[in-house]
């Protein structure tokens, strides 16, 4: 396996060519796959990675995934954008467990293992890599993609153009056509010519299969000085033999065999006879023994190899047919039955023996909710000197992304006192079997099987596999009796245990600070955490960087009661006579209260009704508080001023809808307003011929104040607020917009004071009245500033119309 930087076409065909050349004579077909660009994220969990899902076909002998990563920003070649580390991530059968934060995993977890690439750029707006893999496992192939953690900064959406990192695989597969298939039971007659360089050969092994034996006879060379057979012999399960396969060497031989104990079951075998030398003609007999489970080696003729115990697959045609064999590609040569007498009893090795497996009963609940019940079950006696075997099937794509858990609990009143411990070992594609029948282990030569463990001390264990392999998986339990030195088998002790399988999204629905997320990648569901509270890792369990109860207590109340600073431009409006516009503070100051009650990460709680109405709520309020604010300082009529408020109502509802976190639903509707605002400041100003409002003290003591507090609150909202600095300044910008309010709501009118019955001043002297089209519109200077209430002071009006 291989990673490099940017490759060109040809570099791709020369290293696919020199992967494919000890088969060059075979033939090959190539496929192609691609799938659609997408916008890479910072990691924060496995639900920001993207997933992408890849099928290998069977016999594929290499396999080259072109890893293509390119930078947009604002729809074009992001060539100012910094280059940022992408690490990607290879896995067979289930999509990657993945911890790049270090991050700690629940007790009892399992982490399967893959392999990363981490891409570094060669262009400025474009960068290229190659992972080549040779003779891959056959079926199900994820990738996960990623950048590295950012500084969680809170960005407001379409204030920049974005930096978009995409990131598109493809995949080149080779896979050979026509690989000729031995038979258990039969020799075949085969020639690698002078031009070749190895011949590749399959078997499938059935279940309740302990052993597979390949041997070589009869081998002769075209060079009369070479003695014995220069070949290589491999064995490999699923997919061609490695360079580190099974192997043994036949040189000096005529002719020599290679055994595999416990091999996988219902799988494909491939057999690799490759030559060690140059320039000679090497014939050979190749044939294949399958040693059942507890039997003793098969002899006899085809039709008693060939039976539907074997299980072979339909495509080989009726079972026990002898036809198939006179189809088989051996350059002309015609099959003879292969010897297969050899040592084996009836009770066979003490590794070689195969406990009855006992089916389990799948039953689907819901997506990745799935239990497996134990016929007769759950409770289940273990027998003192043998196994119970149990399997579970995990179908393809649909049980992988999510956690197999297994539970055994022991009662402990059937042991009748002896020191006995109940092992039960949980293994992919073959059940477990050891020679050492007082071994603890479960680990065998083909698999890494993982281990429960049970006893009078600690009665109960668990175990959790996040996105588990696809297939077969067997768990064996046995009883061992604790020693001075070790374990040994017991003579009369049958343990009662409890067996519990089943599939779950999560590892316990992600805890307390965590939320299971199903995700889907084109036609593929899998499920992940995603924490809150600065809870971390795969099951939300890491508490390294968590909040404490204090702090989540602290935030909460500084995000809720920093909506207090509405009360003050409250009382104000309501003095000023502006009732629709206290109302809108009031509800943007209840809503706003209980939507970061609700909107908290932690246990520190509190939802008064659903979370999307709260939030709907609370930002129509905070959009409304600032357009009735700028609306009331332009002065208008009233009957346009109630259209203005109820249109922006409206519109603004509307866009909440669309967009809720758009820059232009926050700055669009304030540049409307202020645009309205300035109009009507510019008609008065021109018609007065004065600057309007008319006072400097109105400028200087309200409208500036008011303005740069607006200003700051929004740099603190658009450039300074992050995750981590989020509840402090958040409610600085509760406090700020509520105060800027309190300077930039405008004095009451004259026209408002005569609607609540406010006595003109003494002395006043009432102006005469015009007759005219328009309105007319009388302004106090004292109340302009705000300073004075005008009922108590006599002095004249500046009046415009």
């Amino acid at each position: 396996m291989t990673a490099g930087g940017r490759r060109s076409p040809r570099p791709l065909l020369l290293l696919l060519a020199a992967c494919l050349q000890p088969l060059s004579d075979c033939l090959f077909v190539t496929d192609y796959f691609t799938r659609t660009p997408r916008k890479l994220n910072a990691f924060t969990s496995f639900t920001s990675a993207e997933l992408f899902h890849f099928h290998v076909p069977e016999d594929t002998v290499v396999a080259i995934w072109n890893l293509i990563t390119f930078k947009e920003q604002g729809g074009s070649f992001g060539d100012s954008c910094p280059d940022r580390d992408i690490t990607v991530y290879f896995r067979p059968g289930a999509p990657p467990v993945i911890n790049p934060l270090r991050t700690r995993f629940p007790g009892d977890t399992v982490v399967p293992g893959s392999f990363a690439v981490t891409l570094t750029w060669s262009l400025p707006n474009r960068t290229t890599g190659a992972f080549n893999i040779t003779s891959p496992l056959p079926g199900d192939w994820f990738l996960a993609a990623h950048l590295p953690k950012d500084t969680g900064k809170i960005s407001v959406k379409g204030l920049y153009e974005e930096c978009q990192y995409l990131f598109q695989p493809q995949l080149i597969v080779q896979r050979l056509v026509g690989i000729p298939v031995l038979f258990p039971g039969y020799l075949m007659d085969q020639v690698i010519p002078a031009r070749n360089r190895s011949s590749l050969y399959k078997v499938f092994v059935p279940s309740y299969t302990s052993r597979v034996t390949v041997r070589l006879s009869e081998c002769s060379c075209s060079n009369a000085t070479l003695r014995g057979c220069p070949v290589l012999l491999k064995l490999r399960a699923k997919a061609p033999p490695l360079h580190n396969s099974s192997r043994v060497d036949c040189a000096g031989l005529r002719g020599c065999q290679l055994q595999q104990a416990a091999p996988f079951w219902q799988q494909w075998y491939y057999i690799l006879v490759e030559r060690t030398v140059r320039d000679v003609t090497i014939s050979f007999q190749v044939g294949v023994r399958i040693q059942e489970c507890s039997k003793p080696a098969s002899s006899g003729s085809v039709e008693a190899e060939i039976t539907p115990a074997l299980n072979m697959p339909q495509s080989f045609g009726a079972p026990g047919s002898p036809s198939i064999l006179e189809a088989l590609p051996v350059v002309g040569l015609s099959p003879r039955q292969l010897n297969v007498s050899g040592p084996g009893g009836a009770g066979g090795a003490a590794g070689e023996r195969c406990w009855p497996v006992r089916p389990t009963l799948r039953n689907e609940l819901d997506t990745f909710s799935v239990h497996f019940y134990i016929f007769f079950g759950p409770n289940i006696w273990v027998p003192p000197s043998g196994q119970a075997v149990f399997a579970i099937n995990l179908m393809p794509v649909l049980d992988s992304g999510g956690v197999l858990n297994m539970e055994l609990k022991l009662n402990t009143s059937s042991l009748k006192g002896e020191n006995a411990t109940v092992i039960g070992c949980l293994n992919h594609g073959v059940p477990m079997t050891s020679s050492n029948n007082t071994s603890t282990s479960c680990k065998s030569e083909r698999s890494a099987g993982f281990a429960l463990m049970v006893n009078s001390s600690s009665n109960v264990t668990r175990l959790h596999i996040p996105y588990p392999q696809t297939g077969t998986w067997y768990i064996s339990l046995r009883t061992l009796c604790a020693m001075g030195h070790g374990f040994e088998e017991c003579s009369n002790v049958t343990a009662e245990v409890y067996l519990r399988m089943f599939l779950t999204p999560c590892i316990n629905e992600c805890g307390t600070y965590g939320q299971c997320k199903l995700l889907r990648t084109n036609n593929y569901l899998y499920a992940a955490c995603e924490c809150k509270a600065g809870w971390d890792g795969w099951g939300c369990t890491d508490n390294m960087e968590a909040y404490s109860y204090s702090f989540q207590l602290l935030s909460t109340l500084l995000l809720c009661l920093s909506n207090l600073m509405f009360v003050p431009p409250v009382a104000i409006a309501i003095r000023g006579n502006y009732l629709l516009e206290a109302s809108v503070y009031i509800f943007t100051m209840f809503f706003s209260t209980f939507y970061h009650a609700c909107d908290q990460p932690g246990i520190v709680v509190f939802c008064i009704m659903d979370y999307d109405v709260l939030q709907f709520c609370d930002f129509l309020g905070s959009l409304m508080s600032v357009w009735v604010t700028v609306i009331a300082m332009a002065r208008l009529q009233p009957v346009l001023k109630q259209i203005l408020y109820l249109l922006g109502a409206m519109l603004l509802s509307m866009a909440l809808q669309l967009d809720r976190h758009g820059l232009w639903n926050l700055l669009g509707p304030s540049l409307f307003a202020l645009g309205v605002m300035a109009i009507a400041w510019t008609v008065r100003a021109i018609s007065r011929r004065h600057c309007y409002p008319p006072t400097w003290k109105r400028w200087v003591f309200y409208l500036f104040p008011g303005t740069v507090i607006a200003t700051s609150a929004v740099g603190l909202y658009a450039f300074v607020e992050t995750e981590g600095n989020y509840f402090y300044i958040h409610s600085i910008w509760h406090m700020l917009i509520a105060g800027s309010v309190g300077f930039l709501l405008p004095p009451s009118t004259g026209s408002q004071r005569g609607a609540v019955g406010a006595a003109r001043p003494a002395g006043a002297v009432p102006l005469p009245k015009k007759r005219s089209c328009g309105y007319r519109l009388c302004i106090n200077e004292h109340e302009e500033m705000g300073l004075v209430d005008p009922g108590l002071v006599s002095i004249n009006s500046v009046c415009s119309s």
